[in-house]
């Protein structure tokens, strides 16, 4: 059994529930992806396919990726990932997997992705910090504020909340419902948020753990 492909951010809208609810929803494209190498237990200590997604030139990648793709009918692909799998002898090297057949409307999946970048921010954008008083002549709005421990031992304890670089990690968003499915256009409508802007890379994959909603 496959448990996961890669896809792409389109953006969110809502839908409507036959109850006449509002649901806040974030439209995918997930897959088709192109199998370009099986990892076995006999030969790599475990067991998994490596997925191709998002076709471009082969001239737009080097000779050792040119080699590499080679082997599943020389289409190159902007992004790799492996997957774990459960019987990497179902799957052969040029195979197209695609959303329908891995995933069906009212599955959970966990979504992981990169958050937006927002560069370097102060400890109210980065922390939530409330800040100083906004009155004239306060001089205390927004900086990070008193974090010293005195005579003893006179040093910042490591681990406090400064401002720094905010964003541009990993994220993964658990248990999001998919409330539609359109195999036609390779959409996944799913329930909720997900991870990075607009065209953002994403992993879809089967929830390790199903927490009760």
């Amino acid at each position: 059994m496959h448990k996961g492909l890669l896809g792409r951010k389109f953006g969110m809208s809502s839908l409507f529930s036959p109850e006449g609810k509002q649901v806040p929803v974030t439209v995918l494209q997930v897959g088709p992806c192109v199998v370009t190498q099986i990892k076995t237990r006999a030969t790599d200590g475990y067991d998994a396919v490596q997925v191709g997604f998002l076709e471009k030139k082969p001239s737009r990648v080097n000779k050792p990726l040119q080699g590499h793709f080679r082997n599943s009918g020389g289409q190159a692909y902007t992004a790799l990932t492996e997957m774990a799998v459960d019987d990497p002898s179902e799957y052969s090297p040029g195979q197209t997997l695609t959303a329908d057949v891995v995933f069906q409307v009212g599955d959970l999946v966990d979504v992981s992705g990169f958050s937006k970048g927002r560069g370097f921010t102060g400890v109210i954008k980065r922390w939530g910090f409330h800040g100083g008083k906004a009155t004239h002549g306060s001089m205390f709005h927004r900086a990070p504020g008193s974090m010293g421990a005195s005579a003893t031992p006179s040093k910042i304890i490591k681990g406090r909340k400064l401002p720094g670089h905010h964003g541009n990690r990993r994220v993964t968003v658990r248990n999001l419902e998919v409330v539609d499915m359109r195999p036609e256009e390779n959409l996944m409508i799913v329930k909720g948020a997900v991870p990075g802007g607009k065209n953002g890379l994403l992993e879809v994959q089967k929830p390790k753990i199903v927490r009760k909603r």
